[in-house]
């Protein structure tokens, strides 16, 4: 097949009318006839609502300047699909990805004419990484972040080292349930037998589904109880903090803002030290103060500062909320927001309008499932705060730029709206 690389996209694309289909039939045929490449590396997976990509983030990094090689699959993807799949933070190259495609479009085809009915667009995503990593002879270690929940996810045919879990709150309920208590048990789903699992900041209900779960499996937990974060100073080049952990602590620098990246990077480092390496304090901090996770309360502008952060359910704008409070008390802040029509819109709401002297336009971009942006600005009319939705988001952004010095800029929302205002930001026209 000599494909270029924007037709290889286009197909893996055009896969999406499949939807989405639970289950782990079809990754299990891919993968006997791929030769089971999942197998081939030792893995950490990792699941939760909020704070994958993050935690998996710091994590590669101190690994990375431990000196493995560490391969990535994540998602959504930022500005380029290819970020998806990537060995050191560097994408998978074009050749490589159309490679893979020549290879499983075939059996994709095949498969589809069996019972089991076409793969989906993630599981073709994911068989197309795992063949890749499997090609790789310098990887040492794979880090696997889940797509959506945790036992059905086609990520789920792993078997890793160690699991993670990050979080637990209210999102995809149609699919993992409507309880905290079902939503647990779908991510607690990744916990294999004899596999010791690490837990963030996961309380409740929550917490005891999962210690259940992992009695059940003979898995070794990792509470968030046995290591803590205490900040040191917090500003707008990022967080200082210590890392504590039984009668060790040392101080660790990251350049994303929120308590809650101090708790993602704090799990990272817990994650890592139950790793078979040897990692020093100097390496995790090294590796922590050079990480960078496009999209996460980042700071990708000033004067004015402009914050870009996909919060996209309401732990997410809690964690947001709470960062610009912190760090721009008295600041003016303007918000720009994208939702998609089946996230928590007014919970959402409720949270960001705690933050103190707030503006917010709410504004719309072209995505299946895209909330119309004179639908959100009407469900948020009595909020006491100034909402307006507005069409012309790049308009608008230019206005700010050049007469709100002073002021904040915050652009939230959907993190598949995020790369489009990342992208127009770095046009030449900055």
């Amino acid at each position: 097949m000599s494909w270029t690389v924007e037709e290889a996209i286009n197909w893996i694309h055009s896969t999406l009318k499949f939807g989405i289909k639970p289950g782990l039939k079809r990754m299990e045929w891919l993968m006997e006839r791929l030769d089971q490449p999942h197998l081939k590396k030792p893995v950490v997976h990792i699941a939760g609502t909020n704070g994958k990509g993050s935690t998996l983030n710091y994590m590669r990094s101190i690994l990375q300047e431990s000196g493995l090689t560490v391969g990535t699959f994540t998602s959504p993807y930022f500005l380029y699909f290819q970020e998806r799949i990537s060995v050191n933070g560097e994408m998978i190259a074009d050749e490589d990805l159309v490679k893979a495609v020549s290879i499983i479009k075939p059996l994709a085809e095949e498969l589809g004419d069996t019972e089991l009915g076409y793969p989906t667009e993630f599981e073709i995503i994911t068989a197309i990484a795992f063949y890749y990593f499997a090609s790789r002879e310098d990887i040492d270690l794979l880090l696997i972040e889940v797509g959506l929940g945790g036992r059905l996810d086609s990520t789920n045919i792993v078997e890793p080292i160690l699991s993670v879990i990050t979080t637990i709150g209210f999102d995809h309920q149609a699919i993992l349930g409507d309880t905290i208590e079902e939503i647990a048990r779908e991510k607690a789903g990744i916990i294999k037998s004899g596999v010791p699992v690490v837990l963030g900041n996961i309380e409740g209900a929550a917490k005891t589904e999962i210690l259940l779960v992992s009695e059940k499996m003979n898995s070794t937990t990792l509470l968030n109880d046995t290591w803590k974060v205490e900040q040191i100073s917090s500003s707008s080049l990022g967080e200082e903090f210590l890392y504590i952990k039984s009668n060790e602590s040392f101080p660790v620098k990251i350049p994303l803002l929120g308590i809650h990246q101090m708790e993602n990077a704090g799990l990272a480092i817990t994650a890592v030290l139950q790793l078979p390496y040897h990692i020093t304090p100097s390496q995790i901090q090294s590796g922590l103060e050079n990480a960078r996770w496009a999209g996460r309360t980042d700071i990708v502008f000033t004067s004015p500062d402009i914050i870009l952060d996909g919060a996209h359910n309401k732990e997410g704008m809690t964690a947001l909320v709470n960062a610009v409070q912190t760090v721009y008390p008295n600041k003016k802040v303007k918000v720009l927001i994208a939702l998609l029509k089946d996230k928590p819109i007014k919970e959402m709401f409720k949270e960001l309008v705690k933050i103190n002297n707030v503006e917010v336009y709410v504004t719309e971009f072209d995505f299946p499932r895209a909330a119309s942006a004179k639908e959100v600005a009407q469900l948020m009319k009595d909020n006491k705060i100034y909402v307006q939705p507005v069409m012309d988001w790049k308009a608008l952004l230019n206005d700010w730029i050049e007469n709100n010095k002073e002021d904040l800029l915050v652009v939230t929302g959907s993190l598949y709206f995020i790369p489009e205002v990342r992208k127009y930001l770095q046009s030449e026209k900055f």
